[in-house]
């Protein structure tokens, strides 16, 4: 469990295939190693990833093929930075708002506007992804716990502050650019919640038949 407070800037040193999967390899800065064990997590640009080795300056994880067609780490490379955030302890301060590593999809950024010192971004968020994302509410983008300010249909609108562009990857985004996305997740489970029976129910290559019309109001 993470809370979307960035605690250091890392770099990609190395992208080694094994197969389907990565083992990739962070070189951090300042970011403190020294409670760091084998298994933990540590959010790599917000996708939650286990450490299989590590050092005082580094750590390494296994990317799986899942982890890689939900996120941006299909197109990383080595030298690109990340944002680092290790696994909130119980007696840490909550920051941000409940973030599990857990990627939802990708984003596309559209529009960056420079005002004053801060920076108003619109990114481009999956179709389906639109209906957990309200204004005010919070979202997580490359692993950053951010606000919300602005809807518009699937895309939506963050104001930046100097310091959160100073302090994790956003300041470097340009127009274009890929961002891995995770809705809030109280949305998320409140969605299958509202199910009730119906989400007993396997919803897996099911067809439009006269149960399902009936069931939703197209037959009396």
């Amino acid at each position: 469990m993470f809370t979307g407070i960035i605690e250091d800037v890392g770099k990609i040193a190395k992208l080694q295939p094994q197969g389907d999967d990565i083992r990739l390899t962070v070189a951090v800065n300042k970011l403190d190693m020294s409670d760091v064990r084998l298994g933990d997590s540590i959010a790599t640009n917000g996708v939650c990833l286990t450490v299989v080795d590590f050092s005082d300056s580094h750590y390494s994880v296994d990317v799986s093929p899942e982890t890689i067609k939900r996120s941006g780490f299909a197109d990383y490379q080595a030298g690109s930075k990340v944002n680092l955030e290790k696994a909130m302890q119980p007696t840490s301060r909550f920051g941000g708002h409940i973030v599990s590593g857990h990627v939802d999809g990708v984003g596309t950024i559209i529009t960056i506007n420079q005002i004053d010192r801060w920076v108003e971004i619109w990114i481009q968020a999956p179709d389906s992804l639109a209906k957990y994302i309200s204004e005010k509410g919070s979202i997580t983008v490359d692993g950053v716990s951010l606000t919300v300010n602005d809807v518009d249909g699937a895309k939506f609108m963050l104001t930046l502050i100097p310091h959160t562009l100073e302090e994790t990857i956003i300041g470097s985004y340009k127009v274009g650019g890929k961002v891995n996305l995770e809705v809030d997740l109280i949305a998320r489970y409140l969605e299958r919640l509202m199910q009730g029976d119906n989400a007993a129910k396997s919803q897996h290559n099911k067809g439009i038949d006269m149960q399902f019309l009936a069931e939703n109001g197209f037959l009396k």
